[in-house]
């Protein structure tokens, strides 16, 4: 059994080196195929390293093939995008490329030339603001090529080890979900991660989300394995994505100091501030990031920012300037629409907006490219899906919340950071979707919760909130096809009478099913 294990792991790792060579090398030739391999066996060590932290979470035979389908999805989607972008996308610089994010064709292309040049690493953290405003990621991919050398610019060997440490979350947030929720909640939980359209999108790409996923999901299993096993090599686990996610973004590890301090208060309600344990954690965690922030200076921070506190404060004052983004990411109907509501009524109208993006009607009825239509359908219907079921987790885990008010709690944390997400991306088809992302795997464990508790007792609310939110979305898709199709009349044209039937039509239904359900 072992024997025939250790010859699939070689065979798979042979068989992935040589395809993602022959992809990358445009079907022509197997050069730089030893390069690939090197990767692949790197990126394989990645994989079982997790495997191995976990073990004595004792984790079920199908989360080790979920884990491996969650690898292959990634690396398959890159390989795709690597294909097929050059020949039907839109052919920017960026898609002739294979990159399916703009931000990454950027960053990535400075990742080479540093890596070709003369120049130290670091100097990712101080020279290539403009490609990598933080540095981090720069330095990991221009290490990566200084390191494996390949003999021109490969930019599928980033995307095989980012695909490998996106997938951690998989397992880790099974192996915090199961501990939180148990083994059921943690199964939907992590299936929904494995096959999440955004998730594999930026684990296909060279994104930093697709490591912050992952160290949010390491983060909250190690507070999580501490707290309910008092040992202190998990909060090694804690420390260590910590201080790994300074030089990545500064806004993102505050993010992640807030959320596990949120959920530490939530797991004992509160308590937990009056023992001193917590309070030299922090402290150490305060001197960590200070520490770090000494040695690498302002090169982690936005330009022109001097310390963190002030990176938050100009983060927090740009995200309130909605009217200058609105010119760049929004315009006609949404500028009309501006023109017809009230100023205060404007940065609602963007959260809303922003909440709901990818939107589904728009994605499926929107003219454009068939390959992007494609992919925005794709990505719509995955956050639909996930959307739906966090609007009724929220709304499920307050109907009951003596009983669990811990998912209470989560439900806000995971809204806190939609809406945050929402008000720094105002309506943006891809900033506002990866912003929200780095929450994904609380998204998809709270998903998992609701779900079992709805087949253990089953609420006529779930089918209430799904099909009412259903009735909201299909009222927009003739205004949609309005708007997209020629000759298409419609005379509902005004938004927000559009959506205040859409909100009458899901009350109605509420109140004939619930005088159904009373006969």
């Amino acid at each position: 059994m072992i024997r025939s294990k250790v010859i699939l792991i070689v065979s798979s790792i042979l068989l992935i080196s040589l395809g993602c060579t022959y992809v990358s090398n445009g079907g022509e030739s197997l050069t730089n195929w030893f390069t690939f391999w090197v990767a692949t066996v790197f990126s394989a060590g990645i994989l079982f390293g997790g495997w191995w932290i976990i073990r004595k979470e004792n984790p079920p035979t199908w989360l080790g093939w979920l884990f491996v389908v969650a690898v292959l999805l990634r690396l398959g989607a890159a390989l795709f995008w690597f294909f097929s972008l050059p020949q039907w996308g839109y052919g920017n610089p960026g898609e002739a490329a294979g990159y399916i994010m703009s931000d990454a064709f950027e960053r990535d292309q400075a990742a080479w030339q540093l890596a070709q040049s003369d120049q130290p690493l670091t100097a990712a953290f101080s020279e290539y603001r403009l490609a990598d405003q933080y540095g981090g990621f720069l330095f990991f991919s221009a290490g990566i090529y200084r390191f494996l050398r390949p003999d021109w610019h490969q930019p599928l060997l980033v995307v095989v080890i980012t695909a490998a440490i996106s997938t951690l979350s998989v397992i880790f947030t099974w192996a915090f979900a199961s501990r939180l929720w148990g083994a059921a909640s943690a199964q939907i939980g992590v299936i929904l991660l494995a096959i999440y359209p955004e998730a594999i999108l930026l684990g296909s790409s060279q994104m930093r989300e697709a490591l912050m996923i992952s160290s949010l999901a390491i983060g909250i299993w190690g507070l999580v394995a501490y707290r309910q096993d008092h040992r202190w090599r998990y909060l090694l686990a804690v420390f260590g994505v910590v201080v790994l996610s300074v030089p990545l973004s500064s806004i993102f590890t505050i993010l992640l100091v807030l959320v596990l301090i949120g959920l530490a208060a939530l797991l004992d309600r509160g308590q937990i501030f009056q023992k001193w344990q917590l309070w030299v954690v922090l402290v150490v965690m305060i001197v960590i990031g200070m520490l770090g922030l000494v040695l690498i200076g302002d090169r982690v921070l936005p330009v022109g920012i001097s310390n963190p506190i002030e990176a938050l404060q100009q983060w927090l004052k740009y995200a309130a300037k909605w009217e200058a983004r609105n010119a760049i990411l929004l315009s006609g109907w949404m500028d009309k629409i501006f023109q017809r509501s009230p100023d205060w009524l404007h940065t609602w109208i963007l959260l809303g907006y922003g909440t709901v993006q990818p939107f589904l009607p728009a994605a499926v009825i929107a003219n454009g490219n068939s390959l992007w239509r494609g992919i925005a359908i794709w990505r719509a219907i995955g956050w639909t899906f996930l959307l739906f079921l966090l609007i009724y987790a929220l709304f499920k885990s307050f109907r009951t919340i003596r009983r669990h008010y811990f998912a209470a709690g989560v439900s806000l944390i995971i809204w806190a950071g939609i809406l945050v997400s929402a008000y720094r991306g105002g309506g943006d088809q891809w900033d506002n979707p990866r912003y929200r992302l780095t929450l994904v795997p609380l998204q998809v464990a709270m998903a998992g919760w609701v779900w079992i508790q709805h087949r253990k007792s089953p609420d006529p609310w779930l089918r209430r909130i799904l099909v009412g939110m259903g009735f909201i979305f299909l009222w927009f898709v003739p205004w949609y096809l309005r708007r997209y199709i020629a000759g298409f009349t419609w005379s509902l044209e005004d938004l927000f009478k559009t959506l205040g039937v859409g909100v009458i039509s899901m009350f109605l239904f509420w109140i004939w099913d619930w005088a159904r359900a009373q006969n």
